[in-house]
């Protein structure tokens, strides 16, 4: 043999007697190559959780339309879609001219009327005063009575006609009966409506806070869910924005969706919904229970086929140990069975290469 292949053969000798020595170190359990990091399981709150797909939707009576109880033309119109409107904010005014006019002239026959009646009290006044000196007739003091009452209700009859002028010239400016959103306007300036027969719509305004979002929950899950269960959720449109509620109506039937019975679970949004819309698509996820567990990071835990498993410090070496798994977020896995508090268990093993992904 060359003196090159000899060194060959030296070089594969020591490399594999290097890997054997490091192989038994790691079935020995010992700590020599620093690699390998030991936790020890610990009591954690875990969270009970139901997903479901929902939508967002306007909530009965969240959508009000604003019309005019009076024809005229639009003089002046405030709004325009996705504008934010406050209650008691103008919306619109039609033209009044025609009504100032009218409650001018209502108000000055009420004028006629408080004269004729004054006139009439005195005509009263000097009929009883003349039939207490007996210079005139009964009769004669009755017409002027009568005379007096209805003088009084003429007046009130143009007091009365005034007030409904006044009330209609109110309705010439259209103010929001709520705070919200304009989503849409049915009218411009310098158009004439016409409310004869129906009331026209100005504007359509959805209320602030007025979305809710409903969830179907499968029939499996609902029986954990309840009311007043805190919400979280996110929409397709902004899948990084979490969005909270709280569980306020489980609906008492069911819905067959696809041959699967799915109830109805309506959920009211606590959260500032400024970026929600009707019929968004959303994710839910609904905390039905929190409880005290014992826990392991995730990645300590391994699966060869159906086993769950977990490598154990021993004073032998490390013990392959199967453990029952509950609920896992993305940090720890929940452990029923297979394990106590004092144990060592390895936090980063390497899988076996047929295991399969948690």
């Amino acid at each position: 043999m060359t003196r090159v292949g000899l060194v060959v053969l030296l070089a594969t000798t020591v490399v594999a007697a290097g890997s054997w020595f490091a192989w038994q170190q790691l079935a020995a359990g010992g700590d020599e190559t620093g690699d390998r990091v030991f936790t020890t399981p610990e009591r954690r709150t875990m969270a009970s959780t139901v997903l479901a797909t929902g939508i967002v939707r306007l909530r009965v009576g969240g959508e009000v339309r604003v019309g005019s109880q009076l024809s005229g033309i639009v003089e002046q119109l405030n709004v325009e879609v996705g504008s934010h409107i406050t209650k008691g904010d103008v919306i619109a005014r039609i033209d009044a001219r025609g009504l100032e006019a009218r409650l001018a002239q209502a108000r000055a026959q009420v004028a006629v009327q408080q004269q004729e009646l004054r006139l009439a009290e005195a005509d009263l006044a000097r009929t009883e005063k003349m039939d207490a000196q007996k210079l005139v007739a009964e009769s004669q003091v009755e017409d002027a009575r009568i005379a007096v009452d209805a003088a009084t209700a003429r007046l009130e009859k143009a007091r009365r006609d005034a007030a409904v002028v006044e009330t209609d010239l109110g309705y010439a400016v259209i103010r929001s009966p709520i705070s919200g959103t304009v989503a849409s306007v049915s009218t411009q300036e310098g158009e004439t409506v016409a409310a004869a027969f129906t009331t026209p719509t100005f504007a359509t305004i959805i209320e602030d806070d007025a979305l809710e979002l409903i969830a179907m929950v499968d029939e499996t899950d609902i029986g954990g869910v309840a009311i007043e269960n805190p919400v979280t959720f996110t929409v397709e449109a902004y899948p990084a924005d979490e969005h909270s509620g709280v569980v306020a109506r489980i609906a008492p039937k069911g819905t067959i969706i696809s041959g699967v019975v799915n109830f109805e679970v309506m959920i009211r949004i606590t959260s500032p919904a400024t970026l929600l819309k009707p019929d968004m698509t959303a994710n839910v996820s609904v905390l039905t229970a929190e409880r005290q567990t014992l826990v392991v990071p995730s990645s300590a835990v391994l699966r060869e086929g159906a086993e769950r498993y977990v490598m154990v410090e021993t004073p032998a070496g490390l013990e392959r140990r199967g453990v029952s798994v509950g609920t896992r977020d993305s940090a720890y896995s929940e452990i029923r069975q297979g394990l106590e508090t004092g144990d060592r268990v390895l936090a980063n093993p390497s899988p076996p290469s047929s295991s399969g992904d948690l």
